[in-house]
């Protein structure tokens, strides 16, 4: 039984001593509630709080290539192009060319009727030819009208013929030797008339006036040409326009402001709309020496250094032109134009450290397009803020996008 009792004894639960551990367990769960509520706290206060901003790089550019220093928009055009139509009006009985056909310097492009034309140069020949026969029968005339009046001088000496015979002989000649001579016109004249025959019935033929491409062809057989509008929408003034694609060249126009910048025989690089890709080294070729006074512009041509096939007539281009002084050609830095900031005259943008912005007063230069040089403040590879609130301040803490 004793020992039985004292097993119960050690069964027993001591309450005095179980308070104290309890009290323990609260304590340690009270501070560790305080612990996740730092943490909240402080990812509230912090991270939450944080703005969201979106960055760029700070680029380097250049590296020995020549800068922009304007930029201008524009189209590819051809100083040889050329509408063909024929010099008199017509039927057409032929044409000749498609688009896109090439053709050299004569080549017959398209015939109208020559009916009419031919007759007439027929009947032209025909008075050359009979005209031609008249004087050659007067010329044999005149040379038995001159053995004639020699034989009656020789008789007329020896009283054998009379002075009247004689002067009648001599009279004879001078007649055919008048005759001769208005035939003789007269051919110039059947000459020329055939001459004018033929010009006109060669104006019945268009021709190619250069070698070229076909770009349109705007008239049909059967359709009548004219050289002038006439006959309403009946009658074609043109048949086809024909370029010449060894002459391709772009016309810009440079706003006055900045014409100053543009120089004969300058560096251009053109980009086609159609191959944006593709740049194009060209060189300005002259400044047309007149300005728009509606758009305050001035023309500017510009040659490509080499042609391709993939230029055309009337594309668009966009042209950039470079900087002529060598010393130029250093590498710069560029931002973007959305991180720089004005605050008054200064220009600041906002360099992301970690996660905290610092606001860094810059010095800009140039501008090209949505890019700006940099020429103090900032260095290469540095991230800038681009999009953020307006309400950034030095030391801010922010959460990148």
């Amino acid at each position: 039984m004793a020992q039985t009792s004292e097993l119960l004894k050690e069964l027993r639960i001591d309450r005095g001593a179980q308070a104290p551990r309890s009290g323990a367990v609260w304590a340690l769960l009270v501070v560790v509630l305080l612990a996740v509520a730092g943490v909240g706290g402080w990812w509230w206060f912090g991270q939450a709080q944080a703005a969201t901003v979106r960055t760029a790089t700070v680029q380097e550019k250049g590296g020995g290539g020549a800068g922009t220093v304007l930029n201008a928009t524009g189209y590819v055009t051809a100083r040889r192009k050329a509408t063909l139509a024929a010099k008199i009006t017509g039927k057409l009985t032929e044409v000749n060319v498609e688009e896109g056909m090439r053709v050299k310097e004569g080549f017959v492009v398209a015939r109208l009727e020559d009916t009419t034309s031919k007759a007439e140069l027929a009947w032209s020949q025909a008075r050359l030819e009979s005209a031609r026969r008249a004087l050659t029968e007067t010329e044999v005339r005149l040379e038995e009208a001159r053995r004639n009046l020699r034989r009656t001088e020789g008789l007329t000496k020896d009283g054998i013929r009379s002075q009247a015979e004689l002067d009648a002989a001599q009279a004879e000649v001078d007649s055919l030797e008048a005759r001769l001579n208005l035939q003789r016109e007269e051919v110039k004249v059947a000459e020329g008339e055939v001459a004018l025959r033929i010009r006109l019935w060669e104006d019945s033929i268009v021709r190619a006036p250069f070698s070229g491409v076909v770009i349109t062809k705007d008239a049909q057989v059967g359709e009548m040409v004219s050289p002038i509008s006439a006959g309403g929408g009946f009658t074609r003034t043109g048949i086809c326009t024909i370029v010449d694609m060894s002459s391709l060249e772009i016309e810009v126009d440079v706003n006055e402001a900045y014409i100053a910048r543009v120089e004969p025989g300058q560096k251009v690089e053109a980009v086609l709309d159609a191959y944006p890709e593709w740049r194009i080294p060209a060189r300005v070729i002259t400044t047309i020496p007149s300005a728009d006074r509606q758009k305050a512009t001035v023309k500017v041509r510009v040659a490509f250094e080499k042609l391709d096939p993939r230029i055309l007539p009337d594309m668009g281009v966009k042209v950039s032109f470079l900087e002529t002084n060598p010393q130029a050609a250093t590498r710069q830095l560029v931002i973007p134009r959305s991180a720089v900031r004005h605050e008054g005259e200064q220009s600041v943008v906002y360099v992301v450290q970690q996660d905290r912005v610092e606001r860094r007063a810059i010095q800009t230069g140039r501008a090209d397009g949505d890019q700006v040089t940099v020429l103090a403040g900032l260095a290469a590879g540095e991230q800038v803020v681009i999009e953020g609130p307006n309400n950034l301040s030095d030391g801010a803490r922010v959460v990148v996008r």
